[in-house]
């Protein structure tokens, strides 16, 4: 009993004396803090992704994003396939003609799209997204096409079985049905097909983006451009949420979209021409796109390609950058609990001050604490304010725990105003984008030209 309390006793006096003993007894209490960090980060994540869920449950409900694409002229024409078929009976070679039908897609030789968007605010506990009433005015027209390209007779057109396509997005946000005025005709759309289509979107991935196809009736002999250019208007009442987009399918392709909104992002292959788009009020964007501004012809046979890569629009989601600070927040968390120990160990060291390994475990849990505080406090408020209350209450926490352990007020100041500078240090990294890396390489020489600075006295050799 006594030799373990001799050991115990020779074990507390090497750790007060040895430098080097206490540096590794800090380096693994720095590394088990590692291990709730790690839990920290997880816990951001997971209540970004329930932000995000309940976000998406809310845009389900409601209408998601919508994008317009149209209206396409779907022209039918017959084709022949020359087949060489061996008859049995007569023994020859005979030549057999088979008459397919196939469709030409047409686009229109004008586009004009006007639209107006009233977002609104819905809330859900904590959460909150933007959704949207839209009105669009589409109006244009197509003139004769032209199938010498592809060697088709006039004959073979069928124009009695001409329609009109659309393709849409959240039909369910549809407030009224969709019709196409044609010389004082109307021609409602029904449900033709269901695409899924894999879409680059505008933000920051890839996802599968669902398209409806709707088809007009068959359009009039009168209301088609055999002769004369075909004139045609839309108006369409969309709910919505996310984002509004079109594809400039027009030869010249005119848009202009108008909202209260004033945090308008404005998104996709195409920006808006106009430098008075923000105002006071909200934004007033136009678009014009002409052919030869995009990679594809206004005539396509078969089949419609697949052109949501160049949509373009307004995004109206509601920046939510609390739990991206916080992850990067927390991504500083190693470099605090270090420096902070660092500056304890250096107090240590030149004052001869005992620490005791389970003070410095507080102080590191305390360090931690800093980073719940702020991620709880950032849902119920703006993260600058949950930066400063959570700053605030850990330095002060920190620094009085130090004034018990130094005895006197000049180093538990010394580490409470090292603790705000750090901070601050962080808070300013977070801010900035573009000179992030430069700040934080300027601000870490200088911290290691003052640890240097601190630590030159020390006498290595007869504290080993």
């Amino acid at each position: 009993m006594e030799t373990s309390n001799e050991q115990q006793g020779k074990f507390g006096e090497m750790v007060k004396k040895s430098i080097t003993t206490r540096m590794i007894m800090i380096g693994i209490l720095i590394i088990i803090l590692l291990i709730p960090l790690s839990y920290i980060e997880e816990l951001i994540t997971e209540r970004k992704n329930r932000q995000q869920e309940v976000v998406e449950e809310i845009n389900q409900k409601w209408g998601e994003e919508v994008l317009f694409y149209g209206p396409i002229l779907k022209v039918p024409y017959k084709s022949y396939l020359t087949k060489n078929i061996y008859n049995e009976k007569s023994k020859v070679w005979e030549k057999e003609v088979i008459e397919n039908i196939n469709y030409a897609y047409l686009f229109p030789e004008k586009l004009k799209i006007s639209s107006n968007i009233n977002p609104e605010e819905k809330t859900r506990g904590i959460y909150k997204t933007a959704v949207y009433q839209s009105k669009i005015n589409i109006n244009g027209n197509f003139i004769k096409p032209n199938f010498s390209d592809k060697e088709i007779k006039d004959e073979d057109i069928l124009w009695d079985k001409t329609q009109i396509i659309v393709k849409t997005t959240n039909l369910k946000g549809a407030n009224k049905l969709f019709e196409i005025e044609i010389n004082k005709n109307n021609y409602p759309f029904t449900s033709s097909s269901f695409i899924n289509e894999n879409r680059n979107l505008t933000q920051l991935n890839s996802e599968n983006i669902n398209l409806y196809e709707l088809e007009s009736t068959v359009l009039k002999i009168n209301d088609l451009p055999k002769e004369k250019v075909m004139s045609f208007s839309m108006d369409i009442s969309m709910k919505g949420s996310k984002q509004i987009q079109f594809i400039p399918i027009g030869k010249e392709t005119d848009v202009n979209i108008q909202s209260d909104w004033k945090t308008a992002n404005f998104i996709g292959e195409y920006l808006p021409f106009n430098s008075d788009k923000i105002t006071q009020n909200g934004f007033d964007a136009k678009w014009k796109i002409l052919d030869i501004n995009r990679p594809f012809s206004q005539k396509h046979y078969t089949k419609i390609p697949d052109l949501n890569d160049f949509s373009f629009g307004v995004n109206f989601m509601i920046p939510v950058d609390e739990y991206q600070k916080s992850e990067r927040s927390a991504k500083y968390g190693f470099l605090v609990i270090g420096l902070t120990f660092l500056i304890f160990f250096l107090i240590q060291t030149l004052s001869k001050i005992h620490i005791h390994p389970f003070q410095y475990l507080m102080i590191g849990i305390a360090l931690t604490m800093f980073y719940t505080l702020l991620i709880s406090i950032s849902e119920h408020s703006s993260y600058l304010k949950a930066y400063i209350i959570s700053g605030i209450s850990v330095i002060l926490l920190i620094t009085l725990y130090s004034k018990s352990i130094l005895k006197g007020l000049k180093f538990p100041f010394l580490i409470g105003t090292s603790l705000t500078a750090l901070y601050a240090f962080i808070f300013v990294i977070i801010q900035l984008e573009n000179y992030a890396l430069l700040v934080g390489s300027i601000g870490l020489f200088v911290i290691l030209a003052a640890v240097m600075y601190a630590s030159r006295k020390i006498d290595w050799e007869n504290n080993l």
